[in-house]
């Protein structure tokens, strides 16, 4: 019987067994990123900040704390579907030998898919991808105990940027999990989405984490948990604003809202002032108005239905080839979230 290629020892020269990270994104562009951001989200009409600003040290920290709690089902359910399906993932794209993880965070899960890549005796490399210094490198430390041979090229950056420089090691299986789509809005999504497929060669493929359209009650429970950790992840962004924008924002000030928007089939996250106040921006050499009540919308997190991904796969020059999903959602009709993946159409 042939034995099954282990983490640790499996015998292979790799083309690249030095740990890399290139940073793309060094403090000084997030401040200048955050600056136009600012000047353009928090004088709007309705005001609006991108959610990567959620995530220096102790926003990271948060959100870990966050995959944990019991509200919040994406992560549990999504680790359960990868130990469950994950070879037959790797098999249904068996020519792939390079993951590259978009938002990696703690790669957490990301074993699950490098042992099921393995499991074909696939030399592999692993490319993570993440605005967060401390989440990479804390990533890049527990990978390097699991797979010593493992080839790690990590880039430090903003996945929202241009994707035509993404590291080819092979043939790539580009995956982007927990649910992050749902942060881009349908115009958002559809450019993403044929950017990618633009730097995609034909069979190379897309593993999109998605979460489904469920009960608002169960949904917001998720983004509003009862010991507040959510809150506290969300309010972190008013200290990033503070640091990067010489800012004065108190985060006793602002109230965590977590709401359901019907119509866009959307949780929409949101930091409410709880009185009237004017906070100075000093690195834009000015200060925000808020009234009390008003809000500043930090993240949009968009539940889908597998037809609406599939006519947006297919839009963008994806082929849908397959599903796996799992969990199920509160009224006991369906499932909680699913993994799709989409090959490059030749």
């Amino acid at each position: 019987m042939r034995r099954r290629p282990d983490r640790r020892t499996k015998d292979r020269v790799p083309p690249m067994i030095a740990t890399r990270i290139d940073i793309e994104l060094t403090e000084r562009q997030l401040t200048e990123s955050l600056v136009a951001d600012a000047a353009r989200g928090l004088f709007a009409a309705n005001k609006v900040l991108p959610p990567k600003y959620f995530y220096d040290r102790r926003g990271s920290e948060l959100f870990e704390q966050i995959t944990e709690l019991p509200e919040y089902y994406p992560t549990r359910v999504e680790r359960s579907i990868l130990d469950r399906c994950a070879r037959h993932i790797t098999a249904t794209v068996p020519q792939c030998t390079s993951l590259i993880e978009l938002g990696s965070g703690s790669s957490s899960k990301t074993p699950l898919l490098l042992d099921a890549m393995y499991a074909q005796n696939l030399d592999v490399d692993y490319v993570p991808i993440d605005v967060s210094r401390d989440a990479l490198i804390g990533a890049i430390d527990v990978l390097r105990e699991l797979y010593p041979r493992l080839p790690i090229h990590a880039l430090l950056r903003d996945f929202e940027t241009p994707l035509s420089k993404l590291p080819r090691y092979g043939q790539r299986l580009v995956a982007l999990l927990g649910g992050m789509i749902g942060n881009f809005d349908y115009v958002q999504r559809t450019r993403f989405l044929r950017n990618l497929t633009d730097v995609l060669e034909p069979r190379e493929a897309l593993l999109l984490g998605v979460d489904f359209v469920k009960s608002p009650d169960r949904l917001i429970a998720a983004y509003d948990d009862a010991g507040g950790v959510t809150a506290e992840f969300n309010r972190n962004m008013l200290n990033v604003l503070n640091r990067l924008l010489s800012a004065e924002f108190d985060n006793d000030q602002f109230a965590h809202v977590a709401q359901w928007n019907a119509a866009e089939s959307r949780i929409e996250m949101s930091l409410q002032a709880r009185r009237s106040m004017r906070v100075p921006l000093r690195a834009l050499e000015a200060a925000v108005t808020l009234r009390c009540g008003e809000a500043i919308r930090t993240e949009i997190s968009t539940k889908f239905r597998r037809a609406e991904i599939e006519r947006e796969f297919a839009d963008a020059g994806l082929r849908t080839a397959g599903w796996w999903s799992g969990g199920e959602n509160a009224s006991g009709a369906g499932d909680d979230y699913g993994l799709v993946l989409g090959v490059r159409c030749s």
